[in-house]
C-alpha cells in the first residue's frame, strides 16, 4: 500500500543517526534459518535480539532500512501503557490477568532502561512523563488513574501536579494539572533501533535491508518467504509489519487501519530558553482524544507532534499544519524556526487494543495505535518466549478479540474519519 524507500526520511532522528545508519545488503539466494522475522521495525528488533540472545539462528527481513517507518520516526515516548488504557484489557481478561499484563509494561519501562549499557549503545534515554489535562473537567481523568494504577494494578508511582506546580514543569498556560510517571521516559527511537541492531547482529543474527518479502507459504512443515532476489526457509516465521503488512497477509492486515501521523523539531534554541520550556526535562502528553505530544532533545530542540490523517496521505506542508498548535502550547516561540518536519503511518486496531498472536509456527505484533514504544518490547517478550516454549505471556495477548474494520479495504478508512471528527469537535467545545 505504502512506497518504501532506500533511505530514511528527513526526520531529525535521521539527522542525529547520520554517522550510524550503515547500510545492509539484501537477501540473494537460498536461505535456511530457525527463525524468520519480517519487518525490522522495534518488534523484530526486540523479538530477533531476544531469540539470538537465547542460541536461536534468526534472520530479519526489511523492505526499506532498519526502523525506516514509525519506529524510527515516532515521537520516542516511552510511556506505560497501551493506547486503549486498562478497561479493555481488564473486560476481555479478568483483573488477574490484565494485572499480569500491566505487570509486563512495568517490566519493559525497567528492560528499556537497562537495554542500551546491557549492549553497548546510547539513545538519548531521559527519564519523566507528564501526563496533563486542557480541560478542566477532565482533571478527574488524572485523579482517577492514579487511584486506579494504586489500588487495583498496585502502580503507586504516579504525582499528581496541580495547576499552581505546574510552571516548575512545563511553561505553558493551556493546562490545568498533571500527572507525573518517574517510570516513563523520552529517547530518540532512531538511536534505539540501530543499537539493537548491531546488537542483534553481535549475537549471531542477520539482517537483509531492501529485501521486501513478496510472499510467504507453508511447505514440509516450515516456512518459505521470498523476497525479490532470495528465499528463507525457517522453523518459525514472526511478522513485525505493522502499517506495512498490506497483502502479505490480508486477513491480518484488515484488522489495523493505517493512519498518518507527523511531527516536527525547532532549530536548536538557546539553552535558557529551552530548558525554561520544560524545566524537568519530561516528556508531555495531554488527555485530548486528538492530542498534542512535545520533549526536549539533547542539543535543546522541541520536538513537537500530534497532528493525524485517517485518509492515507500527510499534508502538503507539515511545518505550516502543525506550527498553530505548537504556538497555541507554546506562544513564546511563536515564528520559531522549524528545521525538521516528518510523518509516518501508525497501525490502529478498532478498540486499539494490541493484536499479537500465533497460528501455529507463525506469530505476529501489530496494533499498537500509536503508543509502541514499550508495547512493543513487551509484546516482543511474549512472542520470544513463545517461540522458546513457554506461552503463558503470548496467551494473555490472545484473549484480546480484534475485529476487522467495517466497511472493508475501501470504506474503513472514511468511516473512521468519520468518527474521529466527531471526537475533534468535542475536543473544542
Amino acid at each position: 500500500m505504502f512506497q518504501q524507500s532506500t533511505q530514511h526520511v528527513a526526520s531529525y532522528y535521521a539527522h542525529s543517526c547520520a554517522e550510524r545508519l550503515l547500510e545492509r545488503g539484501a537477501l540473494e539466494g537460498e536461505h535456511r534459518t530457525e527463525v524468520v522475522i519480517i519487518g525490522a521495525g522495534f518488534s523484530g528488533l526486540h523479538t530477533a535480539l531476544r531469540l539470538a540472545l537465547a542460541g536461536k539462528r534468526v534472520t530479519l527481513l526489511e523492505a526499506s532500512r532498519v526502523a525506516w517507518a514509525a519506529s524510527g520516526r515516532n515521537g520516542g515516548q516511552a510511556i506505560l501503557g497501551w493506547s486503549c488504557d486498562m478497561p479493555p484489557l481488564e473486560a476481555a481478561l479478568g483483573h488477574e490477568r490484565a494485572r499480569r499484563l500491566w505487570d509486563s509494561m512495568c517490566w519493559a519501562a525497567q528492560e528499556l532502561r537497562e537495554l542500551p549499557a546491557r549492549h553497548g549503545f546510547d539513545c538519548d534515554y531521559r527519564p519523566g512523563h507528564l501526563w496533563t489535562s486542557v480541560m478542566p473537567r477532565r482533571v478527574r481523568l488524572l485523579t482517577q488513574w492514579q487511584h486506579e494504577a494504586s489500588h487495583k494494578w498496585g502502580y503507586d508511582a504516579l504525582q499528581f501536579i496541580p495547576r499552581d506546580q505546574l510552571p516548575q514543569w512545563v511553561a505553558s498556560d493551556r493546562y490545568q494539572a498533571g500527572l507525573y510517571d518517574p517510570e516513563g521516559g523520552h529517547l530518540n527511537p532512531l538511536k534505539l533501533a540501530l543499537g539493537l541492531a548491531a546488537a542483534i547482529e553481535r549475537a549471531g543474527g542477520r539482517i537483509f535491508e531492501q529485501s521486501k518479502a513478496q510472499s510467504y507459504r507453508e511447505e514440509g512443515g516450515e516456512y518459505r518467504v521470498t523476497t525479490e532476489r532470495g528465499s528463507v526457509r525457517a522453523d518459525v516465521l514472526v511478522l513485525a509489519c505493522n502499517a506495512y503488512l498490506d497483502q502479505l497477509d490480508p486477513q491480518l492486515a484488515s484488522r489495523v487501519l493505517p493512519v498518518g501521523t507527523y511531527q516536527v523539531a525547532t532549530v536548536p534554541l538557546p539553552t535558557g530558553q529551552a530548558s525554561a520550556l520544560l524545566p524537568g526535562n519530561v516528556c508531555v502528553t495531554d488527555n485530548q482524544f486528538v492530542l498534542d505530544y512535545f520533549r526536549r532533545t539533547p542539543d535543546n530542540r522541541l520536538l513537537f507532534g500530534g497532528g493525524c490523517t485517517y485518509l492515507g496521505g500527510m499534508p502538503r506542508d507539515i511545518a505550516a499544519a502543525t506550527r498553530p498548535f505548537l504556538e497555541r502550547v507554546f506562544p513564546q516561540l511563536k515564528g520559531v524556526e522549524l528545521e525538521f518536519a516528518w510523518g509516518g503511518h501508525i497501525d490502529l486496531t478498532l478498540k486499539r487494543t494490541p493484536d499479537i498472536g500465533r497460528r501455529g509456527d507463525l506469530y505476529w505484533l501489530q496494533g499498537y495505535s500509536g503508543h509502541g514504544v514499550l508495547p512493543t518490547l513487551a509484546a516482543a517478550r511474549a512472542v520470544s518466549d513463545a517461540i522458546l516454549g513457554d506461552a503463558d505471556g503470548l496467551a494473555l495477548y490472545q484473549g484480546l478479540n480484534n475485529e476487522r474494520f467495517p466497511g472493508g479495504q475501501y470504506l474503513a478508512a472514511p468511516l473512521e474519519a468519520i468518527g474521529k471528527a466527531w471526537y475533534r469537535l468535542r475536543d473544542s467545545i
